[in-house]
């Protein structure tokens, strides 16, 4: 599964063991040892993955994160010494697809890249209507009751899943893996934050609760609205 790698961080150690070791894979990856360079690569070369160090002088990963989701959905990993809840959800709500905290295995480095590589041609799936959406995978877009909301591509990937399984309670697990692989069936902190964003908005935008609660199970997604109380994400 050949593709384009950008690669950040301000340790060029990093830099060069990564580049190596994913260059040894098939990838070609150019790397950039400030978030100024990495930007400028990335508009001129347009890779199609990105893996950005979190902490980094003048612009955090964060930072990145947020100036590439201007413009692209492509995936973006974010690396980090950091392993508390409050920078993974940081990351995440920025639009971060993954994060992976340092010292890391090179081989779930490479699992996770592949994973998120692999799913990158889903979004050109059909349209699907489901009573209140129309998700179009191909346009990366999606209306509710005719009126278009803005999501973050793993907002989107998630809300697309539900949406193909329209009525159904797909488990926390079925979940975690089929939107980030199953390298992250038990990191349940991504359902939290990204289902409690989705419901935000949903519920902004029409007014409707549509992510019903299943305790202990998982979520149920309901395209027509749910009138009942739900229980917190």
């Amino acid at each position: 599964m050949p593709g384009r790698i950008l690669v950040i961080d301000d340790e060029p150690q990093i830099t060069r063991v990564l580049r190596t070791a994913l260059s040894a894979q098939g990838y070609d990856v150019r790397t950039a040892n400030d978030p100024e360079e990495a930007m400028r690569v990335f508009r001129e070369w347009s890779p199609d993955l990105v893996l950005t160090d979190l902490m980094m002088p003048g612009m955090s990963g964060v930072e990145v994160t947020r100036a590439i989701r201007t413009s692209s959905a492509v995936p973006v990993l974010v690396l980090s010494v950091r392993d508390h809840e409050r920078s993974k959800v940081e990351a995440l709500d920025a639009g971060a697809d993954d994060y992976v905290t340092k010292p890391f295995s090179i081989q779930e480095l490479l699992a996770r890249v592949r994973a998120h590589l692999r799913r990158a041609p889903e979004r050109a799936a059909a349209a699907i209507e489901a009573g209140d959406f129309v998700l179009d995978a191909t346009a990366h877009s999606i209306t509710v009751l005719g009126k278009p909301i803005h999501l973050t591509p793993k907002e989107f990937d998630l809300l697309l899943h539900l949406a193909r399984h329209a009525g159904k309670v797909m488990t926390h697990r079925a979940l975690l893996t089929s939107v980030w692989g199953a390298q992250s069936a038990h990191q349940p902190e991504y359902l939290r934050v990204f289902v409690g964003q989705l419901r935000k908005k949903l519920e902004a935008h029409a007014g409707k609760q549509y992510i019903q609660t299943e305790p202990w199970v998982g979520y149920r997604f309901i395209p027509e609205g749910w009138n009942e109380s739900q229980d917190d994400v």
